[in-house]
C-alpha cells in the first residue's frame, strides 16, 4: 500500500524515535492509534502468541484457498513472524506485511517484504497488486471501523480470494462456575467498558461474520475453538497450550491492562497495579478452569 505522503513524510525522519510510557515504548507513526507496546519485550509476548495459534489452528489460515496463494497481505503484522512462516511456506507468493511500527527484522525471505501503513487510510493499490488472502490477527481492539477495513479488502482482492479475521475474544469463559467472582471475571468486565468508553468494540469478533457478509463476502465461515488460560486441562498438547496461553496473558497483562484503565476508566497506575496482583494469581490457578475463545471467520470475494 502506498502510505498517504502528507501524513507521514514528516514523521518519516523520527519514526523511530518511539514515544514511552510507564517504561514501555510505543509506535510513532499516527501515536495512540495501537495501545500495545512495541519494545523487545512485547516482540517476544507476539513471537510467543504466534505459537498458541499454531498450535490451536495447526495451520497459518483456514479459509479453502483453490490454489496456493500468489499474493498474501498480513494487516497488523506486528513482528512479521506469520508473514514470514508464509513466504516460507509459499516461496512462490509474495507476501507483504504492514503495520504501524517498524520492528520487523532486516533478514527475511527474498518473497517477503514489510511497509508502514494504518489499514483504516484509505488503500492506494493498483488492480495489479490484487490479493490472493488477506490475513489479520489479534486486531479486535485496533480498528474504530471493522467494516471499513473489510470493505478495502474486498476491493483489493482477486475473485474467488479470501479475508481471514483470527481473534480472541477477550471475555473470558469457565467450562464450570469456577471463574464466578474472580478477578479474571471483573477484568473481562472492565476490558469491554474500558474500550467502549475509548471508542473501541472489544466484542468486535462476535460481529466479524455479520459484517463481512454486509460488506459483500460470500461464503463467510466463523469456526469457534477453545484456548485454556493454563495448564488445567487433561492431555499433554492441552497442558501445553495452557501454559503458553497463561505465559503469553502474563507477559501482555500489565500494558494491555495499564492502557486501558488509566486512559479508559480513569485508574490511577497504582490502582491498576494492586489490581494486576490478584489477577496474576488467578490466571496461575489450575482451579480456574477459564479459557478464551479463538474466533476464526473467512470469507470469499465472489
Amino acid at each position: 500500500m502506498i502510505p498517504n505522503l502528507e501524513s507521514t513524510q514528516s514523521l518519516r525522519p523520527s519514526i523511530y524515535d518511539y514515544p514511552s510510557s510507564n517504561g514501555r515504548t510505543f509506535h510513532r507513526y499516527k501515536q495512540g492509534r495501537y495501545w500495545l507496546p512495541n519494545d523487545p519485550l512485547e516482540q517476544e509476548r507476539l513471537d510467543l502468541q504466534h505459537a498458541v495459534f499454531s498450535l490451536r489452528l495447526a495451520a497459518l489460515y483456514l479459509s479453502p484457498l483453490r490454489h496456493p496463494p500468489q499474493s498474501v497481505l498480513d494487516l497488523g503484522t506486528g513482528t512479521g513472524i506469520w508473514a514470514i512462516d508464509c513466504a516460507v511456506a509459499h516461496p512462490t507468493a509474495r507476501v507483504l506485511g504492514t503495520d504501524l511500527s517498524p520492528i520487523q527484522p532486516d533478514y527475511v525471505p527474498p518473497n517477503c517484504r514489510f511497509e508502514i501503513d494504518d489499514a483504516e487510510d484509505e488503500w492506494l493499490y493498483s488492480p495489479e497488486q490484487s490479493f490472493d488472502l488477506v490475513h489479520l490477527r489479534m486486531v479486535f481492539h485496533c480498528f474504530r471501523d471493522h467494516p471499513r477495513v473489510m470493505r478495502s479488502a474486498l476491493d483489493h482482492l482477486k475473485p474467488g480470494g479470501y479475508m481471514e479475521w483470527q481473534d480472541w475474544l477477550c471475555v473470558l469463559q469457565s467450562s464450570d462456575e469456577s471463574i464466578r467472582g474472580t478477578p479474571l471475571e471483573r477484568w473481562s468486565r472492565l476490558y469491554v467498558e474500558a474500550g467502549a468508553r475509548l471508542g473501541r468494540d472489544m466484542l468486535a469478533p462476535k460481529k466479524y461474520k455479520r459484517w463481512m457478509e454486509e460488506a459483500g463476502f460470500v461464503d463467510v465461515v466463523e469456526t469457534k475453538l477453545a484456548v485454556p488460560g493454563n495448564p488445567w486441562p487433561k492431555g499433554r498438547e492441552n497442558k501445553k497450550m495452557g501454559f503458553l496461553q497463561m505465559t503469553n496473558f502474563l507477559e501482555g497483562l500489565n500494558a494491555a491492562t495499564m492502557t486501558m484503565f488509566t486512559r479508559g476508566l480513569g485508574w490511577t497506575a497504582e490502582a491498576v497495579e494492586l489490581f494486576l496482583v490478584d489477577m496474576r494469581k488467578a490466571i496461575k490457578d489450575p482451579g480456574i478452569h477459564f479459557y478464551w475463545i479463538t474466533y476464526v471467520v473467512y470469507g470469499r470475494k465472489p
